[in-house]
């Protein structure tokens, strides 16, 4: 069985090959078993802590050999477990020693050691499993490839503690999706598992917590279930709660609030449960403070963010416990010159990872502001606020700059800080360059942002039309992605009320009548709503619906009459329909249409030089919209005959003989 390793690890390895290396693999091929099992504990004990040492034994070819004696029924028991013992040792090196395990098979080979009756055996399996699966470089799905490696695991889980630790420690680590989860639930693992959260050994507590908890995870089936699960006659919920006590370690604490976050996401626990506003937020909150360390805090601010995400009252509770918005502001401070952490490793490492501080603070910034008013002004007030998102915009690392967008869109649906804190800071400025050139899911967040900013009473509005960016809302809406369609078309829509007429005739141009229908037929319902709106807000005053309706007016009545006909929802059908509702709208929409001011004079004056409405009249008539509305001046609800028809028309000095002369 060959091993393949990866073109740069066997040259930088293979010069410092040294005789004895060579020396241990020569011994596993002895034909004396006895000298075979001696040079296995021999490499077992030269390879402990020595990664120089492990990555020139597997460039020499021990692995393949190690499995071969592993799998083969004449091997002692004793050699198959020191065997084992070795792969799990070379697996604890580095990244590159993992892959070329992995490429040796090494999976399917400890999962077919599983079978062997003898519990040491399987133990040392499991750990080697273990070690293997909790690397980054490991593919999850090997674990899933045959049907019936789950059931056997769960059927393990009974033997001893240390398979109770393993195989809860392998599920935790390779349950990555919804289909993870699903073939975990159905093989029985809540109530395999559930038991060992009252187990003696504090390992096998944890892993079981922490297996409960990516179980759960945004799965709703899977929470319904916990939810009603007794553990040793005491509700589950119940068991999660002591866990959070402020005496159990961190990691404890931590892991019990997430099972209970993730349930009451999933809709198993009410939002006002006092397990959630009385246990669960309070330990979160508690999990930000500075005594923490760095990666409690990441974890303890980013949970409390996924928790209260969709509940105002949630937020509204977390921001006023514990001072929680001033403390996030440490957030981007650390470490500080006064750092208490005097072990270099730790601070090494804290140096390293203070963006993931900050990218936590932002993500609990923009969760603590995306409802209230109070809040949201609150945290802009934080010392520095405004200059760290802007600063935030501009990080090397992606996922700032995505939780720093987040926070500015949480921020920007106030109409109070669009007015000041966003004009006063310019951050239309970093916006508009991170939306130049970022990854999709930045550009979704950065151009939602921007839709706000470019609402009709946001001071933005005005320089960042001139800093030309309808060409590139436009290029948006011919985005693959569903969301940056909606939001350059919602974009251009805000962009458009109210606007000059330059400006209109520059959205059409730059946008194309070819691209504007071809979103009036995008699958996606949300964008062409907004073309609907945009069509609408282009067509608002009646100069711009003459110049407009001049040049593009059958294309645009064609388009409509196709939606009309089309099977749209009632919010996408809003010019007409049989829909009491859509019909006023339908009307409304083509009075609009169909005259303008200087019309209304004409009529009084008995002047025939309307020339602008008459065409879009002659539009209309040839498409039948005027068959149409007589048959709703017919029509059984009061609304219709009295309202869109006739009291429109008076309300702009017309009478009915009036309104059909002109149709």
């Amino acid at each position: 069985m060959a091993c393949l390793l990866e073109a740069p690890l066997r040259i930088s390895v293979l010069s410092e090959v040294t005789a004895t290396s060579r020396h241990y693999v020569d011994r596993l091929f002895d034909p004396d078993p006895q000298k075979v099992l001696q040079g296995v504990i021999d490499m077992k004990n030269a390879v402990i802590g020595n990664n120089k040492q492990k990555a020139n034994l597997i460039v020499l070819g021990a692995v393949p050999r190690l499995l071969y004696l592993l799998q083969q029924s004449s091997s002692s028991l004793e050699l198959r477990t020191e065997c084992a013992v070795v792969l799990g040792s070379l697996a604890m090196g580095t990244e590159n020693n993992i892959k070329s395990l992995v490429d040796c098979h090494i999976i399917p080979a400890l999962l077919q050691g599983l079978l062997c009756p003898e519990l040491i055996f399987i133990e040392v399996c499991l750990r080697c499993l273990r070690t293997v699966f909790i690397s980054p470089v490991t593919p999850v799905q090997l674990l899933y490839t045959d049907p019936t490696v789950i059931p056997h695991l769960m059927s393990l889980l009974s033997r001893s503690q240390r398979t109770q630790e393993y195989i809860t420690q392998i599920f935790s680590h390779c349950c990555k999706t919804p289909e993870h989860q699903t073939v975990l639930f159905n093989h029985g693992a809540i109530q395999n598992i559930a038991p060992l959260l009252i187990s003696p050994s504090y390992k096998v507590r944890m892993q079981a917590l922490k297996c409960f908890s990516v179980l759960a995870y945004e799965n709703t089936q899977v929470s319904m279930t916990l939810v009603n699960v007794l553990v040793d006659g005491e509700l589950l919920s119940q068991v999660f709660v002591r866990m959070m006590q402020r005496d159990q370690p961190i990691e404890m604490q931590l892991t019990a609030a997430k099972c209970l976050t993730y349930m009451c996401r999933a809709g198993a626990i009410r939002t006002d449960d006092s397990c959630v506003v009385l246990k669960t937020l309070p330990c979160l909150v508690r999990m930000c403070s500075k005594e923490h360390l760095l990666e409690e805090r990441v974890e303890g601010a980013e949970t409390l963010a996924y928790l209260m995400e969709p509940d105002v009252e949630l937020q509204r509770i977390a921001s006023t416990t514990d001072h929680l918005v001033a403390m996030l502001a440490d957030y981007f401070k650390y470490p500080s010159s006064v750092s208490a952490i005097t072990d270099i490793k730790r601070l090494d490492h804290d140096l390293k990872h203070a963006h993931e501080l900050r990218q936590a603070a932002f993500k609990l910034y923009a969760s603590l502001g995306s409802n209230d008013e109070d809040i949201r002004k609150k945290i802009t007030e934080t010392e520095n606020m405004m200059d760290r998102i802007v600063s935030g915009l501009s990080e090397s690392s992606i996922k700032v700059r995505l939780a720093a967008v987040r926070c500015l869109h949480s921020l920007s649906r106030s109409v109070q800080q669009l007015r000041t804190s966003f004009h006063d800071h310019a951050v239309w400025r970093p916006l508009m360059k991170l939306l130049q050139n970022a990854p999709d899911e930045v550009l979704v967040m950065a151009s939602s942002t921007l839709c706000n900013l470019l609402l009709e009473f946001s001071p933005s509005k005005e320089p960042i039309l001139e800093s030309g960016v309808i060409e590139l809302l436009c290029s948006l809406t011919q985005s693959d992605s569903p969301a940056l369609r909606v939001n350059g078309i919602w974009a251009l829509m805000n962009m458009a009320f109210q606007a000059e007429q330059k400006v209109k005739v520059e959205i059409v141009r730059s946008l194309g009548t070819e691209q504007l229908f071809r979103l009036l037929s995008d699958p996606d319902s949300n964008v062409l709503m907004k073309t609907l709106g945009l069509l609408r807000n282009l067509l608002s005053t009646r100069p711009h619906i003459d110049q407009i309706m001049s040049s593009h007016g059958k294309q645009i009545m064609q388009a409509v009459t196709l939606i009309l006909e089309a099977e749209h929802s009632i919010e996408v059908k809003e010019q007409g329909h049989s829909n009491v509702k859509l019909q006023l709208a339908a009307t409304f929409c083509i009075s609009n249409l169909i005259w303008n001011e200087e019309d209304v004079q004409a009529v009084v004056n008995s002047d025939c030089s309307h020339k602008g409405s008459q065409e879009r009249q002659d539009k209309l008539r040839e498409m039948g919209f005027v068959d149409i509305l007589h048959k709703l001046t017919q029509a059984s609800d009061p609304n219709l005959c009295d309202s869109p028809l006739f009291c429109v028309c008076l309300s702009k000095g017309i009478n009915e003989s009036a309104w059909v002369s002109l149709l």
